[in-house]
């Protein structure tokens, strides 16, 4: 399919906002301008991304297609974070779960939404021993090197020039740091990881290609075996680029203080590091103390990726806590992730924040700066009803939450509304934005829609006060 190229995400946002909103009809829109109330400039609420690019990092998160439809996992998703993994839609079982009938569908979203939103992609995974389709653990040993090598090439290959970097191995080790059992190894023993890099390589000689797994945090049996497979490798000419430290971590089991040792001691053989799947769980209840344990645990992976050159970023594995994965796989845990259910930013969101240098208030709240405005517009109207629409934009300042309030003069009524939250006591109208597009960089703008009621005339606004 043809890919999409990497676009300005304000531009994005302008043309998607025109399309929806003054395709509606022809008639001329009406227009009223306010420029923020007077006061002192609010810091800008930056995005965790932002403040990470700052330091040549970047903040990631992993992307489900299947919550796709929920704009405000999307709008969070699209504007948050600089890179996205995709959290099932490359793996094995869905890319080719019969032999030689290949399924790019899931991942091509992935990819496609990452591109309309100016992201990488973390390609993930090619050669795993989970979510295998059947047919692979069913092949003869002497087919499985073939069978394993020809998906590596047409995964890589239809993504070349899309993909950052690959997982292309995950989890090849057991705790005490044995090669794991799989149909891979079984085939090839340990040789089957150069096969693969070497296949992804040829594939996408772009793509940065790693090893990923967890429980290498710290430095232990595993994280050990791990350091000596990539020494091994890089000693072998096998093209090997980086490690993913997948960082599952929890508060019960103490944080591993030598995250930063580790990464450095990976760094020192020439590769890069990245932490991969972060998430902190927590045993439920949910108390005041055990958040403050967790944010720790969040500032303390962000410090230790700060302070290693070579580690490129930190990846959260999924974002609200309704659609993590930790309460289905682990009894009586959760709230493991920086968004609470309703999508509100957690104590560790702040914490992650401000470990990147960013606010270290309450996460993303009101603070309009001098240098933003509202603009109000009618792109459609009929007897008794129109559709009006008001951009927020920003040019020298950004906001970090926004209201908009008017007066009508003419008894006009809002009737139902979109991408904010708007409310009318008589005369006064006043919209608050939406949990996903609070925030408003310099040169940006986000834009609200809504319907509304009339009798006689419809005039509109003279003034909007942006708060």
């Amino acid at each position: 399919m043809r890919r999409l190229r990497s676009r300005p995400r304000a531009l994005l946002a302008a043309l998607a906002g025109a399309l929806c909103l003054y395709g509606l009809g022809s008639a001329a829109p009406a227009q009223a301008t306010a420029s923020a109330d007077a006061g002192p400039p609010a810091t800008a609420a930056a995005s965790l991304n932002q403040l990470a690019q700052a330091h040549g990092k970047f903040i990631g998160s992993a992307a489900a297609t299947s919550h796709f439809s929920d704009t405000q996992y999307t709008g969070i998703l699209g504007s948050e974070f600089g890179q996205v993994t995709a959290e099932n839609e490359m793996k094995w079982d869905t890319v080719q779960p019969s032999r030689g009938q290949f399924n790019y569908a899931p991942g091509d979203r992935v990819v496609d939404f990452a591109q309309q939103n100016g992201q990488s992609v973390r390609g993930h995974t090619l050669v795993w021993h989970s979510q295998l389709p059947g047919w692979v653990s069913g092949l003869p040993s002497g087919e499985v090197r073939t069978a394993m090598e020809n998906h590596v090439t047409q995964v890589a290959r239809h993504y070349a020039g899309d993909i950052d970097a690959w997982d292309v191995v995950n989890e090849p080790f057991n705790e005490d740091g044995t090669f794991r059992t799989s149909p891979f190894y079984n085939a090839m023993g340990r040789d089957y990881v150069a096969h693969a890099l070497r296949a992804a390589k040829a594939a996408d000689p772009g793509a940065k290609l790693c090893i990923n797994d967890y429980n290498i945090e710290g430095v232990n049996a595993k994280s050990t075996a791990m350091y000596n497979l990539v020494r091994d490798l890089k000693a072998q000419g096998v093209p090997i680029d980086c490690v993913g430290i997948q960082g599952h971590l929890a508060i019960q089991y103490g944080f591993p203080s030598d995250l930063r040792q580790n990464m450095q001691r990976f760094a020192d053989l020439g590769v890069d590091v990245a932490i991969t799947e972060l998430d902190v769980r927590m045993q439920l209840p949910v108390s005041a103390q055990k958040e403050a344990t967790q944010s720790q645990y969040y500032t303390n992976v962000i410090d230790a990726c700060l302070a290693v050159t070579r580690c490129k970023g930190v990846t959260v594995w999924g974002f609200p806590d309704k659609y993590s994965w930790v309460p289905g796989v682990f009894d009586g845990e959760g709230s493991a992730t920086l968004w609470n259910d309703s999508y509100q930013p957690k104590q560790a969101y702040n914490a992650v924040a401000e470990a990147l240098g960013g606010d270290p208030g309450p996460g993303p709240g009101p603070g309009p700066g001098d240098g933003c405005s509202a603009s109000y517009a009618v792109p459609q109207q009929w007897n008794g009803g129109f559709t009006a629409a008001v951009t927020v934009s920003c040019d020298g300042d950004a906001l970090s939450g926004w209201s908009v309030s008017w007066d009508y003069a003419a008894g006009q009524r809002v009737t139902n509304a979109w991408n904010a939250t708007c409310q009318q006591t008589g005369t006064r109208v006043t919209c608050t934005n939406a949990p996903y597009n609070g925030n408003v960089p310099d040169g940006g703008s986000v834009t609200f829609g809504f319907n509304g009621a009339w009798t006689t005339t419809n005039p509109s606004p003279p003034t909007l006060t942006l708060g």
